[in-house]
């Protein structure tokens, strides 16, 4: 940060570390031991995307990607402009999902789109049909558990045993406000 920088108050916000990614199958192992929590094969990155023709050409290179191995791949804007790509993959391959939402992430990111990445969501469901998100922040390189319950109703007390589950394999959101409720997201 420069003398300015620090002056006027500006921060420089921290870089996003999609390397963090690639601890999900770990704590998804912690989940399904402590909890009764499995991956359910679906995936999702959630960004703003840009006008022009060289985002759609990142776009569609993306969705060529993942779809190159027979991996089901859909997209979907939420009513916030969003755009939500989902990768449906097979649940015994948590590995192989996080690499097709880190290479995601990455390609924007290379293509000079990392500025409109907002998320990537892992889903997991437990036998009596409870459904689950890690959520990893891109702006802050932190994750966070969504518990859905209802329409508009989260389980927070499974949402604190969840991280308190999963500190030690993935760098946890510690800012409650920033948890944000994921209503809608594509297979919640």
């Amino acid at each position: 940060m420069s003398f300015w920088d620090s002056l006027l108050g500006r921060s420089k916000p921290a870089r996003a570390n999609l390397d963090a990614l690639f601890s999900l199958p770990s704590a998804g192992i912690t989940l399904t031991s402590a909890l009764g929590f499995s991956p359910t094969g679906v995936g999702s990155v959630c960004f703003r995307g840009a006008e022009g023709p060289a985002f759609a050409s990142t776009q569609a290179q993306v969705v060529e990607l993942l779809a190159a191995d027979g991996t089901e791949v859909t997209q979907h804007v939420d009513q916030f402009g969003f755009t939500w790509l989902t990768d449906r993959h097979d649940p015994d391959d948590l590995s192989g999902l996080v690499t097709e939402l880190h290479a995601v992430n990455s390609t924007l990111e290379l293509e000079g789109f990392g500025t409109g990445l907002l998320c990537s969501v892992v889903h997991f469901r437990d036998a009596a049909g409870r459904a689950l998100a890690l959520v990893y922040l891109y702006k802050q390189g932190t994750f966070y558990p969504f518990a859905p319950s209802g329409p508009q109703t989260r389980d927070n007390v499974l949402e604190i045993q969840v991280r308190d589950a999963v500190a030690e394999d993935l760098p946890v959101e510690k800012e409650l406000s920033r948890w944000m409720a994921l209503w809608g997201a594509p297979g919640l």
